[in-house]
């Protein structure tokens, strides 16, 4: 039987580690593409192509030869590369975070026949999945709650964040408004807004805030109240929103000694070697998700709770680790042939399927990340 090549597009920090998990026991033949040589430089032992992926025949060109192709690029590239990547007729599993609604892509996505799970990270990604599933499970769904959060260990004044991925990407989650559901109607309010004080055993307390996270849940599981909130470390919300008002995160150019700039281009150069995380550094990421609804008549809550770190042996971060191995968990789902549904697939659709989720939480249980279960 032949080996199946997937290739993977962006050799970032999560790019770089779902290929070498991928690659591990020659399971499939994996290369990576980028643009950048100094990141290809450090996928020793991976086939690596340099490839231009902001434009589609880059895409085209990176993707030749792939059975698979698992995304791994920065969320404003992400739609263009995914749409190139399905013209192209391949099958794609993606974690980029795009703003662009992905079932715009749907009609492509069938037309060509491929499979194309998008947002398949830890949120969104492995709380979809989980609540996909509970949605096959319960009579009723009445609430759902992600809170999800990477975080370094140490906290380092003034931001005490790091960028456990694209730092841009982090900066959108504060700009982007945020919509929930709330009895059954949806809400828009600014990213950043409603923040709450939740304890979390082991941690301390850190401070949730609303982010545009819920995505497609917003209309393919239908319940009352659906809301995500991001964690960070008490204080850094009053910073970000501090730096938003006045305008620091604005792409509007203005004039400074005669020359236009655009406020987000200086703060980035700022606030990113800031956030990034150097080798050896340390990290952890929680989630917690919680879905409540009625079975048989009676009122159940499910808690799934996960905090995983960074882990040493492999210098993998923990925010790679969670994002990159459920991506490749639901990657191998569909190189299997066990996941053929064509066009677009949230992940809650991944969770729909019978035994979906047991194998994702059981490949992540394999690279020590464990999803604990409470059921009220």
């Amino acid at each position: 039987m032949t080996t199946q090549h997937i290739i993977v597009l962006g050799a970032g920090r999560v790019g770089a580690t779902m290929a070498r998990d991928l690659a591990k026991d020659g399971e499939f033949k994996v290369t990576v593409a980028d643009v950048s040589e100094t990141a290809l430089g450090r996928l020793q032992g991976l086939g690596t192509r340099k490839a231009d992926l902001s434009n589609p025949a880059g895409v085209a060109a990176a993707v030749d030869g792939a059975d698979l192709v698992v995304g791994a690029v920065p969320g404003f590239m992400g739609f263009e590369t995914v749409k190139a990547v399905l013209q192209a007729g391949k099958d794609i599993v993606d974690i980029s975070f795009f703003p662009e609604d992905p079932f715009g892509l749907d009609d492509l996505a069938k037309e060509k026949g491929c499979v194309a799970v998008m947002d398949c990270g830890v949120a969104p990604g492995c709380g979809n999945i989980l609540l996909g599933h509970m949605a096959t499970q319960l009579d009723r769904v009445d609430r759902f709650v992600t809170l999800v959060g990477g975080l370094p260990v140490v906290r380092s004044w003034p931001f005490e964040y790091q960028a456990g991925f694209s730092p841009i990407d982090v900066i959108e989650e504060y700009t982007r408004p945020s919509r929930y559901v709330a009895h059954g109607k949806e809400v828009v309010m600014p990213a950043l807004s409603e923040p709450e004080l939740i304890e979390f055993p082991g941690l301390g307390t850190l401070e949730a805030f609303n982010t545009d996270g819920l995505r497609t849940l917003l209309h393919t599981i239908d319940a009352p109240f659906k809301i995500e909130k991001t964690l960070r470390y008490p204080g850094h919300i009053e910073k970000m929103r501090m730096l938003r008002e006045v305008g620091f995160f604005s792409k509007e150019p203005v004039a400074v000694g005669g020359v236009m700039v655009a406020p987000l281009d200086l703060t980035t150069k700022l606030l990113f070697p800031m956030w990034q995380m150097k080798e050896g550094d340390e990290d952890f990421t929680i989630l917690r998700v919680i879905v409540e609804g009625e079975k048989d008549g009676r009122k159940a809550i499910h808690t799934f709770d996960m905090l995983d770190r960074y882990d040493p042996a492999t210098g993998f971060s923990s925010m790679a680790r969670t994002t990159g191995f459920t991506c490749t968990a639901v990657a191998r789902l569909v190189a299997s042939g066990s996941y053929t549904h064509k066009g677009i697939s949230p992940p809650e659709f991944v969770g729909r399927q019978p035994g979906a989720k047991d194998f994702v939480l059981a490949e992540l249980a394999k690279r020590g990340i464990r999803i604990n279960e409470s059921v009220t």
